[in-house]
C-alpha cells in the first residue's frame, strides 16, 4: 500500500502548502494530493490558492513524491482543453510524477463563472466523460478538433507533452461513477471505505490504483483535535449529496452549524493515538483501497509530520493489503 498526504488548499496559503509538500516527502509519504477549489468550504478556513501554481512549485521543490489533483472538475470552471494543457505541463515539470484526478465537481466552485452548475448528476457525469475524451485526444499530439454535445475544440495542439501520458484518476461517489471510473480512468478516488464502490469498479473492468481519503485530526489530545476539526472541517460530515449542491462557504457554515465536537469524534480519529488511526486505515484496506490519503485537519501540520514519522508510518505500512 502507498500512503499520501492531502494538501488542504482551503486551509493554508500557497507558501505553506509548498512547504508541507516538502515536509511530506521528507517524512516518507509516497505522494501528495491537492484539492482544486475556487472557494474554501468554510470562511474560517481562509484560503483557496490556485492549485496548479502550487503544484508547479511543489514539482520544483521535490524529487521523489508523486503529485495528484484531488480532484479537478474539467467541465465548467475549466474547459477540458485547458486542463489537458495544464496536466501535460505538470507531467513534464514533475518528470512523470503527476496524476490528474478528475470529478464532476461541486456547485461551490463551478458556479463562479456564471455558466450555472448542472442540476442532474447524470449530466455532470456525461460532461465528465466527454471532457476526459477531449483530454486524451489532445494528449495524442498534433492538431485536434472536437465537436460534442457539451464542448468544442478547434484545431488545438499541446506542444509540450510528457514522455508518457499522465494517468487519470476518477472520483466515485456512487456505483455509476465507479463504473465510469473503470471505463474512462486509470484509477479511482474514494472518500470513504466503501467496498461496494470498489467492487463496482473492478467488476466494470477497473484494474488501476484505488485511492481512499481518510480524515483525521491530529493534536496533543482528543478534545483539542476535535475542536480544531469542528472549526474548519465540520462540512465533511454533511454527506456528498449536500456537499455537491451548496453554493457558498456561508451556506456550508449554516448547514453544518449544528455539528458538535462529539460528532466529529465519531466521524474520524481525533488526537494522538496512532492505533486508533491505524484501525480507521484498516477499514480502507479491507474495503480494497491500495493508496491511502491521510487528510489531517488538525491545527499543527509540523507536529503532525513528526508524529507521522515517529509513530504512524510504520503502523500504516504494516497493515496487510488485500490481493
Amino acid at each position: 500500500m502507498e500512503i499520501g498526504y492531502k494538501l488542504m488548499a482551503e486551509a493554508f496559503d500557497p507558501v505553506d502548502l509548498v512547504e508541507q509538500a516538502v515536509r511530506a516527502e521528507g517524512a516518507g509519504f509516497d505522494f501528495v494530493e491537492i484539492s482544486d477549489h475556487f472557494h474554501p468550504w468554510l470562511e474560517t478556513q481562509g484560503h483557496s490558492p490556485f492549485a496548479w501554481s502550487v503544484l508547479g512549485a511543489v514539482a520544483a521543490r521535490t524529487e521523489r513524491v508523486r503529485l495528484l489533483t484531488g480532484v479537478t472538475c474539467p467541465t465548467v470552471r475549466y474547459h477540458p482543453a485547458i486542463i489537458a494543457q495544464a496536466a501535460a505541463t505538470l507531467g513534464v515539470l514533475s518528470r512523470g510524477r503527476f496524476t490528474l484526478g478528475v470529478g464532476s465537481g461541486e456547485r461551490l466552485n463551478e458556479h463562479i463563472v456564471g455558466e450555472g452548475f448542472p442540476e442532474s448528476p447524470r449530466k455532470r457525469q456525461e460532461m465528465l466523460r466527454e471532457a476526459v475524451e477531449i483530454i486524451r485526444l489532445l494528449w495524442e499530439g498534433g492538431y485536434r478538433s472536437h465537436k460534442g454535445e457539451y464542448f468544442e475544440v478547434a484545431r488545438a495542439r499541446i506542444f509540450d507533452l510528457p514522455t508518457e501520458p499522465v494517468p487519470i484518476a476518477v472520483a466515485a461517489g456512487g456505483p455509476k461513477a465507479a463504473r465510469l471510473a473503470a471505463e474512462i480512468g486509470d484509477a479511482m478516488f474514494l472518500t470513504e471505505p466503501d467496498q461496494d464502490l470498489i467492487r463496482a469498479y473492478t467488476q466494470a473492468g477497473g484494474s488501476g490504483p484505488r485511492y481512499g481519503e481518510m480524515m483525521i485530526s491530529y493534536a496533543r489530545d482528543e478534545q483539542t483535535a476535535a475542536k480544531a476539526a469542528r472549526e474548519t472541517t465540520r462540512w465533511s460530515v454533511l454527506g456528498w449529496k449536500v456537499m455537491s449542491e451548496l453554493p457558498t462557504p456561508e451556506a456550508f457554515a449554516a448547514a453544518s452549524e449544528t455539528v458538535r465536537t462529539e460528532d466529529i469524534m465519531k466521524a474520524f480519529p481525533c488526537g494522538p493515538d496512532p492505533d486508533k488511526i491505524a484501525a480507521a486505515a484498516r477499514a480502507y484496506v479491507e474495503a480494497g483501497t491500495d493508496h491511502l490519503v491521510v487528510v489531517n485537519c488538525g491545527p499543527d501540520p509540523d507536529a503532525f509530520f513528526d508524529f507521522y514519522t515517529d509513530q504512524l508510518d510504520g503502523r500504516l505500512r504494516a497493515l496487510p493489503s488485500l490481493p
